[in-house]
């Protein structure tokens, strides 16, 4: 009989060949230490995150908490936690959502010709798959380029200043 973890990594090779997220299913567990330790990452999203990460949605401009966010940190993915952008490329747009000029490299995330709403767009996805927003052409130099992304798509983690004691 199977053990659970290969049922579990059988689900996820035909669910990913498939296209389809495996997270949405609450299937792998991860741990997260600014979460408290291991947790089941589907569970630990809203229905609005499933909703955006899995389904593409996008939230109501100026409703994310990570909209003013100003201190130094890393953006990470809501649900599989790949750091994508940093808040040294981070700039208000005037949009609604938060933006940035650049992701952290450009192999942390994949971009998608998307013309879901008749036009043509680039969508901007993690490296697991996640919707994440767009990226436009409007954006400051140094790039010229706007990731517009969903807040409720990313989770903030602040860099931690450290104290040296001396001896």
């Amino acid at each position: 009989m199977l053990q659970q973890a290969q049922v579990n990594r059988v689900l996820l090779t035909l669910l990913l060949t498939a296209g389809i997220s495996v997270l949405v299913f609450g299937i792998i567990r991860k741990t997260d230490s600014t979460l408290g330790g291991p947790v089941e990452v589907a569970s630990a999203l809203t229905t609005e995150q499933k909703a955006i990460l899995y389904q593409g949605a996008t939230e109501i401009p100026f409703t994310s908490e990570l909209l003013h966010e100003k201190r130094a940190g890393t953006y990470v993915t809501a649900g599989c936690g790949e750091p994508v952008f940093r808040s040294e490329q981070k700039f208000d747009s005037g949009t609604g959502w938060p933006s940035f000029w650049a992701p952290i490299a450009t192999s942390s995330i994949q971009l998608v010709s998307d013309t879901a709403l008749l036009e043509q767009r680039t969508e901007v996805r993690s490296t697991c798959g996640e919707h994440l927003g767009h990226v436009f052409t409007d954006g400051p130099q140094p790039t010229g380029l706007r990731y517009c992304i969903n807040g409720k798509a990313l989770r903030f983690i602040p860099d931690t200043v450290t104290s040296t004691t001396a001896l």
